[in-house]
C-alpha cells in the first residue's frame, strides 16, 4: 500500500526545488522516490540500479522518455519524472572529464566496478541480471541465487 504522506512530503520538495532552493534529500523522500522509479519503471522491466548508469545517462533517459531505448514511454507523468531525476541525481555517479558516456549497463565503468571477478555472459543486458540477482525486480540486487552465496 502506498503511504501518501512520504509523496506529499516530496511533492514539496519538487515545489522548492521549482524555486531554485535546493533541499537535502531526507531518507524518506529518497525512499519514496525509489518507490517511484520502481512503479514506472519496471512494468516493462528490471529497475536498474541507479549506481550503475552514470547521473548524465538517467538524465539523458528522463529527459527524453519519448525515445527510450527504441520506444516511447508515454505514461510517465511530469511529477514522477522529476521525483525519479531526484533520486538518479542523489544516487548515481557523474562521469569522469572525458569519460564516453556509456547508454547501456554493460558498458558502464560501475556495472563492471560492481562485478569483479564475475565472468559475465556475453550478452548482458536488464533481463539477465535475475539470472544471479532473483530479487532484482524489486531493486534489490544484494539478493544473490544460491550459486552465487559464496561466489567472487
Amino acid at each position: 500500500m502506498f503511504n501518501i504522506l512520504p509523496f506529499l512530503s516530496y511533492c514539496l520538495a519538487i515545489i522548492i526545488i521549482a524555486q531554485g532552493i535546493t533541499p537535502v534529500p531526507s531518507t524518506t523522500n529518497l525512499e519514496t522516490a525509489k518507490a517511484v522509479y520502481i512503479d514506472n519503471c519496471s512494468s516493462c522491466h528490471i529497475p536498474i540500479p541507479a549506481e550503475v548508469l552514470p547521473t548524465e545517462t538517467w538524465q539523458q533517459i528522463l529527459e527524453r522518455p519519448q525515445n527510450h531505448y527504441g520506444t516511447s514511454v508515454d505514461n510517465l507523468v511530469r511529477i514522477s519524472q522529476v521525483v525519479i531525476w531526484q533520486y538518479m541525481m542523489t544516487i548515481s555517479r557523474p562521469l569522469r572529464p572525458q569519460e564516453r558516456q556509456p547508454l547501456y549497463a554493460r558498458e558502464s565503468r560501475y556495472f563492471r566496478a560492481l562485478h569483479p571477478r564475475v565472468e559475465l555472459p556475453e550478452v548482458v543486458n536488464h533481463q539477465s541480471c535475475i539470472v544471479c540477482h532473483p530479487a532484482a525486480a524489486q531493486l534489490d540486487y544484494q539478493q544473490l541465487a544460491p550459486e552465487w552465496e559464496d561466489g567472487p
